[in-house]
C-alpha cells in the first residue's frame, strides 16, 4: 500500500498519451453533472483501443475494490452534517488512543490512521472525533457486498473495506474490465450512499489488483496490464508493496535492496533467498504478473485481541477480567474457522506516573511491557485455554520492582494471542479426544457458540469476565471482518 510520505504515482490517459493502457478512463462517478452518453463512452473507447485488435487486447484476471477512508466514509453517510468536514474515527474518547480512521478532509490535515488524537488535535483544530460503532461498518460491508455482486460476484472478502472479484471470459479484456470496474463504483454509490468513493484495481493476478487500487486515491480506476508492468513498477517505493512495512523494509536496505528497481532484478531464487522463504518466491511470480491458487494451503496463521484499558478498569482485577473476555472473543473465532491453536500468549502494558523517566508507549502513557507464551497441545476448548491463561496471569510481574521501585498495579493494556494454529485438515487427534467428556465438552462449546453469535458474546460466558461486560468492545479489525458479538 502506498506510504504516506510517498504520494501516488499518476499516469495519463492512455487515450490522449498514445502509451501502452494503465489508468482507464476517468470513471463515470468521478465528476459530478449528468452521466456520459453511449457515443462518448463509444468515442473514449475506440481512442483506447486504437491500434489493438480484440484479440490482441490486454486480458485481466482480477478487480479489486478498495473503499476509501471507510470507516469515517460511513459515519459522513449517516450523519450528514459530517460532510465535508474533518473527522477522525476513535476506539474511545481518550487524547491517549489513536485514530483507526481520518476523512479526506482530516488527512488534508496529515491526520492519519494511528495518529495520536492529542497530536490529531493540534493538527487539525476543527477535527470532529466519533466513536466507532462497528455494527454500522459491518452492516455497510455488507451491502457494498450486495452492490458489487450485482455487478460481477465477489470470490474473496480480504478485510471490511477490500474484496476481489475474479474475472471471467468476456470480462477478461482490458476495455471491458475497466467498464466493469466503473460499473461497480457507480453501484456502491447508487445502491449504498454517495460518500461511499472506492477505488479498483485490474490485474493478472490478485496483488498486483491490490497495488493498482492503491495507485490512484481517492476514487481512482487502474489497470497493470503485463505490458507495462515492469515500467509501472519502477515507480513505486518498496513500501507500496502490500506485505512490506518497515520492519521489512529495513531488513531489505540491510540486504542491499533499496529500490523497486533492485528488487525487480532478482531471479525467482534469489527473491527466495532473500526473504529466507517462500513467501519471496511468491512474491516474484506476482510482481512478474503469474496468477496462482493458494487457498488449498493458506489459512489463518494467528487470532490476537488486545485492549487498552479505560482509567477505571486499571486495576488487576478488572484487567484479568478484561483478559478473560479477549480470550473468549479469540476462541470463538479459533472454532468458527475450523482452527485449533498451539500456543498461547498474554502481553501487558503497565503504566507508571507522568514525569517519570520510563518508556513512552504509542498512546502516551509511560509504560514498562511484559509479555510471555505457553506452548499447547493443539486445541479450541474453553477449559484449556483458560487454564493456560491463568497459568500466564500468575507468572505476571506483580507489586514493585527491584530496580527502579516502579509499581505494577496499573496494567493499561492487554493482549492475547493464539499463535500456530492448525486447520481441521491438519489438526493431529489426541488420546483425550475421543472421550465422552471431551465429546461432552465439544457439543456444549458448539451450543454456546450459536447463542453468542446470535444473541451477543456474553450470552454464555465465563462469570469471571462479568465484570469487563462493557469494556473490550468489539473492535474494527482492518484485517478480517468483526463478528457481531
Amino acid at each position: 500500500m502506498a506510504s504516506g510520505s510517498n504520494p501516488a504515482p499518476k499516469f495519463a490517459n492512455h487515450a490522449e498519451s498514445g502509451d501502452s493502457p494503465l489508468a482507464g478512463p476517468e470513471p463515470a462517478v468521478a465528476t459530478p453533472g449528468p452521466e456520459r452518453d453511449s457515443k462518448q463512452d463509444q468515442a473514449q473507447a475506440a481512442g483506447l483501443n486504437a491500434g489493438l485488435s480484440p484479440r490482441l487486447s490486454p486480458e485481466l484476471n482480477w478487480l479489486f475494490v478498495d473503499l476509501n477512508s471507510y470507516f469515517a466514509s460511513v459515519e459522513q453517510e449517516v450523519r450528514p452534517e459530517l460532510r465535508g468536514k474533518p473527522v477522525g474515527v476513535v476506539p474511545m474518547m481518550a487524547d491517549t488512543t489513536c485514530c483507526i480512521a481520518a476523512s479526506y478532509e482530516a488527512k488534508a490535515h496529515g491526520v492519519r490512521t494511528g495518529t495520536i488524537v492529542a497530536d490529531a488535535k493540534r493538527m487539525c483544530p476543527g477535527l470532529i472525533l466519533v466513536e466507532a460503532r462497528h455494527e454500522i461498518y459491518v452492516d455497510y460491508h455488507h451491502r457494498i457486498v450486495e452492490a458489487v455482486e450485482s455487478c460481477l460476484p465477489v470470490t474473496a472478502v480480504l478485510s471490511i473495506d477490500e474484496m476481489a472479484c475474479r474475472l471471467m471470459g468476456r470480462e477478461r479484456p482490458l476495455l471491458a474490465a475497466l467498464e466493469l470496474g466503473r460499473k461497480v463504483k457507480a453501484r456502491i454509490r447508487e445502491r449504498v450512499g454517495p460518500t461511499l468513493r472506492s477505488s479498483v484495481g485490474l490485474a493478472t493476478n490478485r496483488y498486483l489488483a491490490k497495488i493498482a487500487s492503491d495507485m490512484e486515491k481517492p476514487d481512482g480506476l487502474v489497470a497493470l496490464t503485463l505490458d507495462i508492468l515492469p515500467e509501472a513498477l519502477r515507480l513505486l517505493t518498496l513500501r507500496d508493496l502490500p506485505g512490506i512495512g518497515s520492519r521489512t523494509e529495513k531488513r531489505l536496505n540491510e540486504k542491499g535492496i533499496r529500490t523497486m528497481e533492485e528488487l525487480l532484478a532478482l531471479d525467482c531464487e534469489q527473491a527466495g533467498q532473500l526473504w529466507g522463504s517462500v513467501w519471496g518466491e511468491r512474491l516474484w511470480h506476482w510482481l512478474h504478473g503469474q496468477d496462482f491458487d493458494m487457498s488449498e494451503t493458506e489459512h489463518l496463521k494467528s487470532i490476537s485481541h488486545s485492549h487498552v484499558l479505560a482509567p477505571e478498569m486499571r486495576t488487576p482485577e478488572k484487567a484479568w477480567a478484561v483478559a478473560h473476555k479477549l480470550l473468549h472473543k479469540a476462541a470463538m473465532r479459533l472454532r468458527a474457522g475450523g482452527l485449533w491453536a498451539s500456543r498461547i500468549g498474554l502481553a501487558i502494558g503497565f503504566a507508571g506516573p507522568r514525569g517519570q523517566k520510563v518508556p513512552v508507549s504509542t498512546f502516551g502513557v509511560p509504560t514498562k511491557g511484559w509479555k510471555a507464551e505457553l506452548k499447547l497441545s493443539e486445541c479450541q476448548d474453553n477449559q484449556t485455554l483458560i487454564a493456560a491463561l491463568t497459568r500466564l496471569w500468575a507468572s505476571r510481574p506483580t507489586g514493585k520492582d527491584g530496580q527502579d521501585g516502579r509499581e505494577f498495579d496499573q496494567p493499561y493494556f492487554i493482549g492475547v494471542h493464539l499463535g500456530e494454529l492448525v486447520p481441521d485438515r491438519l489438526h493431529s487427534l489426541n488420546l483425550f479426544e475421543g472421550t465422552e467428556d471431551a465429546q461432552s465438552r465439544t457439543k456444549l462449546l458448539a451450543v454456546m457458540d450459536q447463542l453468542n453469535n446470535k444473541y451477543g458474546m456474553s450470552t454464555l460466558a465465563p462469570a469471571t469476565m462479568l465484570t469487563a461486560y462493557k469494556a473490550a468492545p468489539t473492535r474494527i479489525a482492518f484485517h478480517s471482518i468483526p463478528d457481531l458479538f
